[in-house]
Order: C-alpha cells, then sequence, then structure tokens
C-alpha cells in the first residue's frame, strides 16, 4: 500500500524545529520509507523564525517543496498564522496551545489538535523537551511512522555529548503521543 504525509514543522529558533525534522527525517528512513528534509531559517537565528519541510513517501518523491502541506507541527502564534492557511482541508494541525490561542484555530477546516507542550515538558522536568512533545503527540495523530523508529533514531540526531539525555527525550515523545490519545 502506498504512503504519503507531508509536514511543515515550524517555529522560533530555539525551539528544536530543526532537530524534530531530522529525527522524523531519519525515523522514516529507518522505517524503510523515502525521505525529504528541508530547512528554512529566518534572517536571526535564536529568536528568529525557523521552518522545515519532511516528506515521508513509500513511493519516490518528486521535490521537498510543500505548498499545501497535509500536516502542520506550529510551535507558536506566527508560525500557526503563516502556515495554516495553506494546509490542505481536512489536514493535521498540532498546535503548541501552550503558547498558542486555540481560537486562531481553522477548527471547521482542519483537524486541530492541541498539544500544552510547554507545560508537558515542565512536568517532565525539561521545557527544552516541548518540541519532542509536540512530534510525539504528531507521530501518534498521523502514524507516519512508528513511534519506536521514533524513539530509536533518537541516538542519530542527538549529540554523543548528550547521550545521557535520550531517555528524557524518549519519556516526552511518548508523554505527547499519550496527550492526544491511543
Amino acid at each position: 500500500m502506498n504512503r504519503y504525509q507531508d509536514v511543515i514543522i515550524a517555529g522560533f529558533g530555539g525551539q528544536g524545529v530543526m532537530l524534530i525534522g531530522t529525527l522524523l527525517a531519519y525515523a522514516a528512513m529507518e522505517d524503510g520509507q523515502n525521505v525529504t528534509y528541508m530547512p528554512v531559517y529566518g534572517v536571526e537565528m535564536r529568536g528568529g523564525t525557523a521552518n522545515c519541510t519532511v516528506v515521508v513517501s513509500t513511493e519516490d518523491i518528486g521535490s521537498p517543496i510543500i505548498h499545501h502541506p497535509r500536516s502542520l507541527i506550529a510551535m507558536n502564534r506566527p508560525s500557526l498564522e503563516k502556515f495554516q492557511p495553506r494546509v490542505v482541508d481536512q489536514g493535521v494541525v498540532v498546535i503548541n496551545s501552550s503558547l498558542v490561542e486555540m481560537e486562531l484555530a481553522q477548527k471547521e477546516r482542519l483537524k486541530t489538535f492541541a498539544v500544552a507542550a510547554n507545560e508537558i515538558a515542565d512536568a517532565l522536568g525539561n521545557t527544552k523537551m516541548a518540541n519532542m512533545v509536540a512530534l510525539g503527540a504528531y507521530v501518534q495523530l498521523t502514524q507516519i511512522v512508528p513511534l519506536e523508529a521514533v524513539k530509536q533514531s533518537l541516538k542519530k540526531v542527538i549529540s554523543p555529548h548528550y547521550a545521557k539525555m535520550i531517555p528524557a527525550n524518549e519519556k516526552a515523545l511518548q508523554a505527547g503521543a499519550d496527550s492526544v490519545g491511543p
């Protein structure tokens, strides 16, 4: 069976947007799928805008450029405002409700999910893991790849210097998946 999913992951620089995009791409490769990954940085680094696109398919991928994505992970309000209008009707949108008011979601047109990523990460002991919480929720909702493939890929994207953080990131991924149901 052919499978295809694409996503724009967007937020402020420093929120780990590129990290979770890379992680998703590695997990899809580990799962035997074709992948493209394309990062886009704003003018500033930390605090500026950042987004990336990931395309995952069992078939060949023609282009990494996504004009009308099937899904979006919006880590902040400017990202939701910029990319939500481009998401196809009935597309999946994961919104970091810690930083974005859900009234801004186009609930009548899109399948929107509020994930209090910052609060969940805080409860796990590190707000910086909000990105992993959001990715865990996204993976659970879309089934783009098995969550276990994402967890296994952590060691490929996290520097060996920070290897001690892998178990905490695994918990954050799981917490995100759990936050949106089975």
